[in-house]
């Protein structure tokens, strides 16, 4: 490759692609448009389409390193091929040593790449990306198109297929709503080549299948996450940081600050007298942040639902709850020219972080239950950090699921991170970072974002669904809703407004139902009576374990 200035990237963003359509090319490419106009909060800052006789692919831009260049639909001058992408390619400078061939380079992006290894490696070559991405690639030669999302569903995608079959792929549903009759969330992890005409898994991990025995090493824990935000800060544009007040966020923000050249700004959401709010402030002081609290009403917050569920496509309770402070937050962010920040979110997955784990029985079932919340991520905090920050045109990075972070925490033997006794929860992690936080942020106990943001926020939610939806509907959810029934009245509120917004039994099969975030799990079911039957999601909900979490902080603050 020549020697090019500094890379950009095309993080979040809006992709749209149409194919295997038996209409008129044009009457395909006005549909793209469209589709594109409903993803552009994604990327304000620019719009491309590509459109032939087989395939149109759109695409909406959120510049985040070089501003003034990178216009996709990306076209290989030598292949003709497509490619569009949201998403940025960590590991570019290494792959790019790995081509065998000329290339015809044109940008400075990371994601340029994509489309050699394609040209050289064919499908297979996605397992060697590093990054967070969903791209659509079409082989002009070949008539052919493949589609790939990264390794945890981080960033999201949708595809759907209208009644005379053709195949509609696009970031969010609400693109694919109007004209598909069948949607499906794309599957994180996978490609779909349509010459095989299937989806293929092409992450794939021993943790995912085996209980892993690997030692522990603080120092080397320390390093990679330390690596791994250190990879995230690439951009050119006003960024800051998420701090909740928590350890991971604030664990983020300390680490972010080391590396960042200027001073860091930083940001957190709560009502008036949040528990949040009050450690945030201590952990931006500890830093030296440039610290900006948002502080929102309930009533703000209520106002705001409509809108929340329509930008992130779920009736899901806790998204919903924890979303919509961070969707007021975001707006916030945006409106002081911020374009990226940096968020905790998938320590409490990786490491065993909810309350509930306190439960585990045996290391086997810990680790099997922090695997299956780590898979299903894509659907609840990844879907909410993305959808909720994309709604203002803001990116949201979470260095906690860095590919190479993951592969060095899931290695570890489930025994080093299970919460027993007086042992909380993520030990192994605060020990790994004694030093880098005031010891009362290091050792606080999880504290679920909706219910940190002030716990007022979800009695009176659970108190305003309660008056509009009736004991009677409530008897009758079956019949209203037969598929993905909801269990709660709270749940019933925003299924109503889902359906409003994306009727159609397809688009409510892309959320899933139940509690099954925080404490009323499968495997806290087994684990514990206390957990059997609890509809609350709350992590208060999970009373012993609070409580006694609260006073072993104390204690840990104390020494």
């Amino acid at each position: 490759m020549p020697d090019l200035p500094a890379y950009y990237g095309n993080r979040v963003c809006g992709i749209v692609g149409i194919f295997d359509f038996k209409t008129e090319p044009e009457e395909v490419r006005q549909r793209a448009l469209s589709m594109a106009c409903e993803i552009r909060h994604r990327g304000p800052d620019w719009s491309g389409i590509y459109a032939d006789d087989k395939a149109v692919l759109a695409h909406e831009r959120l510049a985040i390193v070089d501003p003034e260049s990178g216009a996709q639909p990306l076209i290989d001058k030598t292949t003709g091929s497509v490619l569009c992408v949201n998403g940025e390619i960590y590991s570019h400078a290494s792959l790019e040593k790995k081509l065998k061939r000329k290339h015809a380079w044109q940008t400075k992006s990371d994601c340029e790449v994509i489309l050699y290894l394609y040209d050289e490696f064919g499908s297979d070559f996605v397992e060697m990306l590093s990054g967070i991405f969903a791209f659509v690639l079409y082989d002009k030669r070949k008539g052919s198109y493949l589609i790939a999302r990264d390794h945890i569903g981080i960033e999201p995608l949708y595809v759907g297929w209208d009644g005379e079959g053709a195949l509609h792929v696009a970031s969010e549903m609400k693109a694919l709503s109007p004209y598909c009759g069948k949607i499906i969330e794309f599957p994180p992890g996978c490609y779909y080549d349509s010459r095989k005409k299937e989806f293929t898994r092409w992450y794939k991990r021993r943790w995912m299948t085996e209980v892993p025995k690997g030692g522990v090493s603080l120092r080397r824990l320390r390093s990679e996450l330390d690596s791994a935000v250190k990879r995230q800060l690439m951009s050119d544009v006003p960024y800051g940081v998420l701090v909740s007040g928590g350890l991971d966020s604030s664990l983020v923000a300390a680490l972010a600050a080391k590396h960042s050249p200027e001073k860091l700004h930083s940001f957190s959401v709560g009502l008036e007298g949040a528990p949040d709010t009050k450690y945030a402030r201590k952990v931006a002081e500890y830093i030296g942040t440039a610290h900006h609290e948002v502080l929102f009403t309930v009533q703000e917050g209520i106002d705001a639902i409509r809108d929340v569920i329509y930008h992130l496509e779920t009736f899901d309770t806790t998204t919903i709850r924890a979303g919509t402070p961070m969707y007021l937050m975001a707006r916030k962010i945006k409106s002081m020219g911020i374009k990226m920040v940096l968020s905790g979110e998938g320590s409490d997955e990786v490491f065993g972080g909810y309350l509930y784990f306190h439960k585990a029985p045996d290391a086997k079932e810990f680790h099997e239950e922090t695997v299956r919340k780590l898979l299903a991520l894509s659907k609840y905090d990844c879907l909410r950090a993305n959808k909720a920050m994309a709604a203002w045109g803001v990116e949201t990075r979470v260095p906690f699921l860095d590919e190479e972070f993951l592969d060095y925490a899931m290695s570890i033997d489930p025994e080093q991170k299970m919460c027993s006794g007086s042992k909380i929860e993520k030990s192994v992690l605060r020990e790994a970072f004694d030093g880098v936080l005031p010891k009362e942020i290091l050792w606080r106990q999880k504290e679920q974002f909706s219910d940190g943001v002030g716990y007022g926020w979800i009695d009176y939610l659970k108190e305003y669904t309660e008056r509009q939806v009736s004991d009677k509907q409530m008897r009758d959810a079956k019949k209203r809703f037969p598929v993905q029934t909801p269990t709660t009245k709270e749940q019933y509120y925003y299924r109503t407004v889902f359906d409003s917004l994306f009727p159609g039994d397809s688009a409510a099969l892309t959320v899933p139902v139940g509690p099954s975030i925080a404490c009323s799990t499968p495997a806290a079911a087994r684990w514990s009576k206390e957990f059997r039957g609890v509809e609350d999601p709350s992590g208060r909900a999970v009373s012993s374990v609070h409580r006694h979490g609260l006073q072993a902080v104390a204690e840990k603050a104390e020494n």
